[in-house]
């Protein structure tokens, strides 16, 4: 497919390039699993740079073998000359190479020959005026890549330049894939923007099926549900290599989150555990493999548990608690599962929300620019029962005197937005709002909407999406 939209990330590693003219540079380019981290720099190398993919699955002699067969044929060494040791290695790319070599999942040293950290660590010091060098690691697994680099206890620290997050594509670069794909309706492309992000590995993935033009449910079928299907490893493929062989607990964990226990105490009862058995691995989820995040209530202090990673939550929502029936009657199961992809995508929809708001904040199409947003959810008491109001969108201006509060609500029957801007008047009430208020609804399709309602609708969305 056509290389879309990272063109702020290829300048940063062009003037990265300019500077190595001058100076050895080093860089780390880092972010989630099929992000695009390869394909990015695979664009930026030019014919006579190195690539290097760290396979963790092979010996350090076998490794070092690879590496020196590519060293021969891009000319660094003379087909007579022979690499006995990483250290010889290294050396030969600080004293003979110029130009960029890259190093990718260059964490899975760590597993492979562990050593290389020190071997660098020493000639990245000793060569620091070196010209015309630079060196680019890549890495999956962002807690470890962290660790390497950021831990003032590891050999790296402090030895890199400049840190590359790779993040996923956006929306509207997202619905670009989509247009090349022949993905023509707005509501087909919603649901697999819920299900595949902005993680370009998946679209490609419709291309490479010759699934252009097909509906948002036939891909996921032909996908996920069909004889051999291409992606029916993909989630304990890449989760296999975060975890190791540490997969259990943290496989019921993400489990138990996407269907619906969002707290600690919550989870500790849908696994029947108890809380203190399950706190470091919902801290390692969060802070090192960074797969879960905390969504909290903008204007209150209560927070919830979520799935960063959108295929995570579709893979454990639907496909890991029934794999006897995955595997046994899988095309039974993805006729549920697709029956369930609209009411998937309408709970998804409200972060899908988040991220076309800061599109129309960055170009002042709203009342007021706002710094944070989010959800509000709070409790009142009814009939002397305690209940729950939730609020979708929450956007607050720096001085949290201004707030946008809207509804989010993806399905094919119009919203009625007489009736959402009363509930949304009555909620912002529960939650004791004090500040100058201003109401919105994006919907598929709006009726009945009232002046002082700001509504996104289908054909603003397209226009946000640049169509």
């Amino acid at each position: 497919m056509r290389f879309i939209d990272r063109d702020t990330e290829m300048r940063i590693l062009e003037e990265a390039k300019k500077r190595s003219k001058k100076k050895l540079y080093t860089l780390v380019v880092y972010g989630l699993r099929r992000v695009g981290k390869t394909r990015l720099l695979l664009e930026f190398l030019r014919e006579k740079d190195l690539y290097f993919f760290v396979n963790r699955g092979k010996t350090s002699e076998s490794l070092l073998r690879e590496y020196e067969e590519i060293l021969k044929k891009r000319g660094a060494i003379t087909k007579y000359e022979h690499i006995s040791s990483w250290d010889e290695f290294f050396e030969v790319l600080f004293e003979r190479f110029e130009g960029v070599v890259v190093f990718d999942e260059f964490q899975d040293f760590q597993r492979v020959e562990p050593s290389v950290f020190s071997t660098l660590q020493k000639l990245i010091d000793l060569h620091e005026s070196r010209k015309n060098l630079m060196l680019v690691f890549t890495g999956s697994t962002i807690g470890m890549i962290e660790k390497i680099f950021r831990d003032s206890k590891e050999p790296l620290y402090g030895r890199i330049k400049r840190e590359l997050h790779l993040k996923e594509l956006g929306i509207k670069a997202s619905y670009k894939l989509s247009r090349e794909l022949e993905i023509e309706e707005i509501d087909d492309f919603m649901k697999l923007y819920a299900v595949f992000g902005g993680l370009p590995k998946y679209y490609v993935a419709i291309e490479d099926e010759g699934l252009e033009g097909k509906s948002a449910e036939e891909i996921i079928k032909n996908l996920f549900f069909s004889p051999s299907a291409p992606l029916e490893e993909e989630v304990p493929r890449i989760l296999s290599l975060e975890f190791g062989r540490r997969s259990g607990v943290y496989y019921d964990i993400l489990e138990a989150v996407a269907n619906g226990a969002t707290s600690l105490s919550k989870i500790a009862g849908y696994m029947n555990r108890e809380e203190t058995s399950l706190t470091r691995q919902i801290k390692e989820l969060v802070d090192y493999f960074k797969l879960l995040s905390y969504d909290k209530a903008i204007l209150g202090k209560e927070r919830v548990i979520y799935i960063r990673h959108p295929l995570l939550n579709f893979w454990f929502r639907f496909v890991h608690p029934r794999l006897s029936e995955y595997e046994a009657m899988r095309e039974e199961l993805g006729k549920e599962v697709i029956s369930m992809l609209s009411d998937f995508t309408g709970k998804r929809f409200d972060f899908i929300c988040r991220e076309l708001l800061w599109i129309l904040n960055g170009k002042g199409e709203l009342p007021f620019k706002f710094t944070e947003i989010g959800r509000h959810w709070g409790y009142y008491r009814e009939n002397e029962q305690r209940k729950v109001y939730e609020i979708d969108i929450v956007a607050l201006s720096r001085d949290r005197k201004r707030a946008l509060f809207g509804e989010c609500k993806w399905r094919n029957k119009p919203v009625n937005g007489e009736k959402v801007l009363e509930d949304l008047k009555r909620k912002v009430e529960l939650s004791n709002w004090k500040g100058e208020s201003y109401y919105l609804l994006i919907a598929r399709k709006v009726k009945n909407a009232p002046e002082n309602l700001i509504v996104l609708d289908e054909r603003k969305i397209l226009q946000i999406l640049g169509t």
